[in-house]
């Protein structure tokens, strides 16, 4: 669902999002929000009534940007390979641009105290696994792969999806893997396995 939103409301939630990326959802007062954004802080709670509105309006947005991101990365044609499907998938992620790497790091830094509201990045994770399994119940009902538990082999693709791309981008720890080698790897030992 994205926020409708006009100038001044798009400037208070670009700026809460920015406030909350650096210092969290607890030190990111409407007064840091109000100043980041350029606009009084009356001018918040006229638009949001309360700092909790604005967080849950903040994090619909942007949640909603990087959700349509996901469908579009982990797209694909019905007569794709799986090479070329995978490939695509962990190249798309590799080209997520900055905003997106950062929606996820505050997803995964979301606080769990509202146990009503289904956290952030289980909507990332869900979003990349229904969008992987689908593409292999398709496979499996082309005949094009054996008869495997489709959710296994998409929890297992996303967990090297997101374990090597996304969580490389937001720690940096991806300086020495290049990245066509590490694909190539990847895809060898689902095609081929472990066994000698």
């Amino acid at each position: 669902m994205l926020f409708e939103k006009e100038n001044t409301e798009e400037k208070i939630i670009t700026a809460t999002f920015n406030i909350v990326q650096k210092e969290g959802v607890q030190k990111a007062t409407t007064k840091k929000i109000a100043a980041e954004a350029g606009v009084n802080e009356v001018t918040i709670f006229r638009k949001f009534e309360n700092k909790k509105n604005l967080i849950e309006a903040t994090k619909d947005y942007y949640m909603s940007k990087l959700l349509s991101r996901l469908e579009e990365t982990f797209d694909y044609d019905e007569d794709e390979s799986i090479e070329d499907y995978l490939k695509h998938c962990f190249h798309g992620i590799l080209d997520f641009s900055q905003e997106d790497i950062s929606i996820i790091r505050v997803a995964m830094q979301e606080i769990t105290g509202e146990t009503d509201k289904k956290l952030l990045i289980s909507h990332i994770t869900d979003t990349i696994i229904n969008k992987i399994e689908e593409f292999f119940k398709l496979q499996l009902e082309k005949g094009v792969i054996k008869n495997v538990n489709s959710k296994a082999i998409s929890v297992m693709c996303f967990s090297i999806i997101f374990q090597s791309t996304i969580l490389w981008q937001i720690y940096g720890n991806n300086a020495d893997i290049d990245s066509d080698i590490f694909a190539d790897d990847y895809l060898d030992i689902i095609f081929n396995g472990i066994k000698p």
